[in-house]
C-alpha cells in the first residue's frame, strides 16, 4: 500500500513523487484566528514518511478561498542571531501585506494595527513561528510588523505584495509601552534605525495608514 508521500502514477517529477495524489480532496491549509481579525495564521498540511516531508507553502487559489487575495511580488530572506528584534516596520505610500514563515530556528512574530480610526488601533497579535511548527502568519496592509529571534539563529522568509521602497519606510518603537509587546528579551540587538523610531502616540496621523482602506 502506498503511503501519503508515494508517487502518483508515472508522472515522473519530483513534485509528483512527493505530493499526495488526492490533493484536491484535502485542505492544504488550516486557517487559525488571532486577536486581530485581519491577521491570520496558516497551518499547512504536512505529508510525511520515512524519507522526510512535503508541504505547500503557497497556493494562490487555496489562500484566496481563505480570504487572502494579496498578489505577492517580492520574496525576502533574513538571518538573525538570538535576541535580535527587527521592527516595527511599515511602508506608508507603498504598503505591504506580508506572508511570513521561519525555515530555521524560532521567532516571535508580531503585527500591530496602526490604522487611524480602527477599532483595534494600537493592538497587536503575535505568534511563534518555527521550522518545527511550519506555521505562517498573514499580515495585511495597514499593520506594522516585527519579530524577535528566539533561537540561536533564525532564518525568516516573507512574501510582500509591493516592493521594498527605502524612502517610504516608516516605523514605531518596538518597546512602545502603550502597545506592550512581551518580546521576552531585555537587551535586544537592534539596528540604528529601529532604535530611533517614535512611539505610536508621537506619530502624526498623516504618517499612518487609514482604516477603511484596502488591507489585502
Amino acid at each position: 500500500m502506498q503511503g501519503p508521500l508515494e508517487g502518483c502514477g508515472n508522472l515522473g517529477t519530483a513534485e509528483a513523487d512527493a505530493a499526495p495524489c488526492a490533493e484536491s480532496e484535502v485542505a492544504l491549509f488550516e486557517k487559525i484566528a488571532t486577536s486581530l481579525p485581519e491577521v491570520i495564521l496558516l497551518r499547512p498540511r504536512v505529508f510525511q514518511d520515512a524519507r522526510g516531508f512535503f508541504f505547500e507553502t503557497y497556493h494562490r487559489q487555496k489562500l484566496a478561498e481563505l480570504g487572502i487575495t494579496s498578489e505577492f511580488v517580492q520574496d525576502n530572506h533574513s538571518r538573525s542571531q538570538r535576541g535580535t528584534i527587527r521592527g516595527l516596520h511599515y511602508q506608508l505610500h507603498h504598503p505591504q501585506a506580508k506572508l511570513c514563515r521561519v525555515i530555521a530556528g524560532e521567532a516571535l512574530d508580531v503585527a500591530v494595527d496602526i490604522r487611524v480610526g480602527s477599532p483595534t488601533f494600537g493592538k497587536f497579535a503575535s505568534a511563534v513561528l518555527s521550522a518545527e511548527n511550519k506555521i505562517q502568519i498573514y499580515i495585511p496592509r495597514g499593520f506594522a510588523h516585527g519579530f524577535v529571534a528566539l533561537s540561536e539563529t533564525v532564518e525568516f522568509l516573507y512574501k510582500c505584495d509591493d516592493v521594498y521602497t527605502p524612502g517610504d519606510e516608516r516605523g514605531v518603537r518596538y518597546d512602545d509601552p502603550a502597545i506592550g509587546i512581551p518580546w521576552g528579551v531585555t537587551d535586544p540587538a537592534l539596528s540604528a534605525k529601529d532604535q530611533t523610531y517614535p512611539l505610536l502616540k508621537d506619530v502624526s496621523p498623516a504618517e499612518l495608514p487609514k482604516y477603511g482602506g484596502a488591507t489585502r
